[in-house]
């Protein structure tokens, strides 16, 4: 049995020094130390020994699986540094190598020229304001002197939610509330989506971006309206940029007028983009109406201001010679990666 023993020792010895992986490791460890395992099996046998041969055989039989065991557990230890040392080796980064260029978007065009408004009217002293798009009734019609038999309340023109609520169909409500809240002298713009009930074409769509601007101060005239306007146009299109301003109607302001800029497609000589007039509308302007200035708590007879609107797209469609509006909402990837 002493022989066995030793033998096994010898054995389990001999393996190890050539085991591969965990999986191997435990086989082994099941094959002599298991409970069917060669070492269980001799020392099952220690009852047909002597009282004399018994203790020596069974302390031979601790030093064999001590021995056994501490092979083992320095054999596992020698196992996972080895797979560590692997893990680090197929990981390594090469630091030299080119990394992976990700993908980004562009700005929208509309974002773009947007940006380019709002520093534009930031360099002359305007602050940025919004408000909401979906809109009661008095700040989108009834503070700005539209009463409720004007055509602009029509269903065909404005997208109604209530009687009392609607799509709002301008920014300029958001003049309406800054005005309820600030003290003058006010100068701001308001940026965001407006909604319409029109026919989608080449210039029209029924949702749309629409920027309000409003100053309000003592001695504001029209002639400070018309300079700022030329001022943005020319900063906007390049100082050949011609404009020119016709009377018009709006019941918020009062004189009012409608300011065009040169048609960029024809040059001033008529087509199909500016329906052969040789001139696109851009914005509707005018001094403030002392109605509305009332409306909002603030003297007429100290005050004055003037009020201007401008469709995003009209701008963006003047400022990179785009004829087709509907180019800005058809997600087309090959017109958009031009900007």
């Amino acid at each position: 049995m002493k022989t066995a023993l030793e033998a096994i020792r010898a054995a389990a010895q001999q393996e190890l020094s050539q085991i591969a992986d965990a999986k191997a490791l435990e086989g082994l460890r099941v094959k002599y130390l298991g409970k069917k395992g060669e070492l269980t099996a001799i020392l099952k046998q220690m009852g047909s020994l002597s009282a004399e041969e018994r203790p020596i055989i069974g302390q031979l039989a601790n030093e064999v699986r001590a021995d056994i065991e501490a092979r083992m557990e320095a054999c596992q230890r020698e196992l996972k540094a080895r797979l560590q040392e692997q893990q680090l080796k197929n990981e390594t980064l090469d630091v030299t190598m080119p990394g992976k260029r990700n993908v980004i978007g562009n700005k929208h065009p509309l974002n773009l020229v947007l940006d380019e408004i709002k520093e534009i009217f930031l360099g002359m002293g305007f602050d940025i304001v919004s408000g909401p798009e979906v809109e009661y009734d008095y700040y989108n019609f009834e503070a700005l002197n539209i009463p409720k038999n004007h055509p602009a309340r029509d269903t065909q023109d404005t997208f109604y939610i209530n009687d009392n609520i609607v799509l709002r169909t301008q920014t300029s409500p958001c003049q309406i509330r800054t005005m309820e809240t600030r003290k003058p002298p006010i100068r701001v713009i308001a940026p965001g989506r407006v909604y319409r009930s029109d026919a989608v074409d080449a210039t029209h769509s029924p949702l749309f971006h629409q920027i309000e601007g409003l100053v309000v101060d003592k001695g504001v005239t029209m002639a400070d309206l018309k300079g700022t306007l030329e001022t943005f146009a020319k900063i906007l299109y390049g100082p050949d940029a011609k404009t020119r301003f016709r009377p018009h109607h709006f019941p918020f302001t009062e004189p009012s007028a409608e300011m065009d800029v040169m048609c960029f497609h024809c040059h001033g000589e008529g087509c199909r983009l500016c329906k052969g007039e040789g001139w696109i509308e851009i914005l509707g302007c005018g001094m403030v109406h002392p109605k509305v200035l009332q409306n909002c708590g603030i003297d007429p007879e100290v005050y004055s201001g003037f009020a201007l609107g401008m469709g995003l797209e009209r701008v963006a469609m003047r400022r990179y010679n785009i004829d087709d509006l509907r180019l800005f909402y058809e997600n087309d990837v090959r017109f958009l990666s031009q900007f």
